[in-house]
């Protein structure tokens, strides 16, 4: 029996070993970088609101428990469109909404 093939090319990317930018693209970075801030168009960019809990935690706690939760299909549906792990990605920003709560809590 012959060999199913694919056609999925996986990459996967180094945050710390980042690619240096073309000649273009460092030309383009700077012109924007030159640009005053009420010329520059977001328009195209994604909203994202200047929470700290935002920034999920890497590292997942390894002891969970199951529930029942109830979510609104907007918020269900931004998960599931990042891809696979979405209920990990939901517990990771859930906790880094505690966390940085209780960090707030105690510099009261």
């Amino acid at each position: 029996m012959a060999k199913k093939q694919s056609n999925i090319v996986k990459q996967t990317l180094d945050l710390s070993n980042m690619p240096e930018p073309t000649p273009e693209q460092k030309a383009r970075m700077d012109a924007v970088a030159a640009m005053p801030e009420d010329q520059i168009s977001y328009k195209d960019a994604p909203y994202l609101p200047d929470a700290v809990w935002l920034k999920a935690a890497a590292e997942l706690p390894s002891k969970k428990q199951q529930i029942t939760l109830r979510l609104d299909a907007e918020v269900l549906e931004f998960f599931k469109h990042m891809g696979a792990r979405y209920q990990s990605r939901i517990n990771a920003v859930l906790l880094s909404y505690v966390k940085a709560n209780k960090a707030q809590a105690g510099a009261k």
